[in-house]
C-alpha cells in the first residue's frame, strides 16, 4: 500500500514548481515594470504630463491642418480631436515599446547577466511599462470625447480585444528586434525609419474606409489596421471592420510565433556577446 500511494503523491505535487516559477516571473516582470515607470517619471519635473503631452501635441498639430488649413474632406469622422486621439494613443504605446525593445538588451547588459530571470522578461516589461502608460492615458481621450460631446458605443466592449492584440504584436516585434540588435547594431536605426514610415501608413490621421479600394485591401494586412478600428469604434463604430480585425489576428499570432522563435534561438548567442 505504501510503495502504490507513493507515486500518486509524487504526481499531484508535481505541477507546483512550474507554477512557483510563473509567479515569479510575473513578480519579477511587476517590478522591473514600476521600476522603469519611477525612474521615468521621478527624473522630469512633470512626470506623467510627459506621457500624455507627445500625443496631445501630435493631435493639436494634426487637428489644425487638417481642419483649420486644409479642407479635410472624408479622411476621418467628427470630433476630429477624437478621431485622432483614438488612434495616437495607442500608436504611441506601439511606437514607444517597439523603439525600446531595441535597446532592451544593450541598456541592461549588466543586469541580464548577474540574473537568473528568463530574459525575455527584458522585453515583456518595455511592452508592460508601455502599455500602463497608455492606459494612464485613456482619462485624456475621455475628457476630450466629453467636452467635444462624442457619443459612447457598445463596441467600448471591445477594447480588452484591442488591448489584448496590441499586446501579442508588439510582444512579438520586440522578441525580434530585441535579440538582432546585439549582432546587428545598425537595426536599431532602420526601425526607427521604419516606425517613421509605418505612422503614414497606419489609419492614425485617416481612417481606412477613406482609402481607395485597392489600397484599403493592402491596408488591411497591416495589423494595426483592425486594432486601431476597434479602439475607433467605441465612438465611431463604422470604423470597425471584421476582416481587418481577423486579419490582424492572424497576422500578430505569426508575429508572435516568429519572434518566439528568433529569440529562442538567439538567446544563447546574446549572452556571450553581450
Amino acid at each position: 500500500m505504501t510503495t502504490a500511494s507513493a507515486p500518486t503523491a509524487r504526481a499531484t505535487t508535481a505541477p507546483a514548481p512550474s507554477r512557483s516559477a510563473g509567479r515569479r516571473y510575473r513578480q519579477a516582470l511587476w517590478l522591473l515594470t514600476v521600476r522603469d515607470l519611477r525612474v521615468r517619471y521621478s527624473t522630469s519635473a512633470l512626470g506623467y504630463l510627459w506621457s500624455i503631452l507627445d500625443p496631445l501635441v501630435m493631435s493639436a498639430i494634426y487637428w489644425f491642418v487638417f481642419t483649420q488649413v486644409f479642407h479635410r474632406g472624408s479622411v476621418g469622422e467628427e470630433p476630429y480631436i477624437v478621431f485622432l486621439l483614438s488612434a495616437l494613443l495607442p500608436w504611441m504605446w506601439f511606437t514607444g515599446a517597439v523603439s525600446d525593445s531595441t535597446r532592451a538588451f544593450i541598456k541592461e547588459t549588466k543586469l541580464i547577466r548577474s540574473t537568473t530571470i528568463p530574459r525575455s522578461i527584458w522585453v515583456a516589461r518595455v511592452n508592460a511599462s508601455k502599455g500602463i502608460e497608455f492606459l494612464l492615458s485613456l482619462p485624456v481621450l475621455a475628457v476630450f470625447a466629453i467636452a467635444t460631446g462624442a457619443r459612447l458605443h457598445w463596441e467600448l466592449a471591445l477594447y480588452p480585444l484591442a488591448i489584448l492584440l496590441q499586446c501579442a504584436l508588439v510582444y512579438g516585434l520586440g522578441l525580434i528586434v530585441a535579440p538582432l540588435v546585439v549582432f546587428f547594431r545598425d537595426l536599431e536605426r532602420a526601425v526607427k525609419l521604419v516606425l517613421r514610415f509605418l505612422f503614414y501608413a497606419s489609419p492614425i490621421i485617416y481612417g481606412t474606409q477613406a482609402l481607395p479600394d485597392g489600397l484599403r485591401d493592402v491596408a488591411a494586412f497591416n495589423p494595426l489596421s483592425g486594432i486601431f478600428g476597434i479602439y475607433r469604434s467605441a465612438f465611431f463604430p463604422g470604423q470597425l471592420d471584421w476582416f481587418e480585425v481577423g486579419v490582424s489576428v492572424v497576422v500578430t499570432a505569426v508575429v508572435l510565433v516568429v519572434g518566439l522563435v528568433v529569440f529562442r534561438r538567439s538567446e544563447h548567442r546574446v549572452l556571450k556577446e553581450l
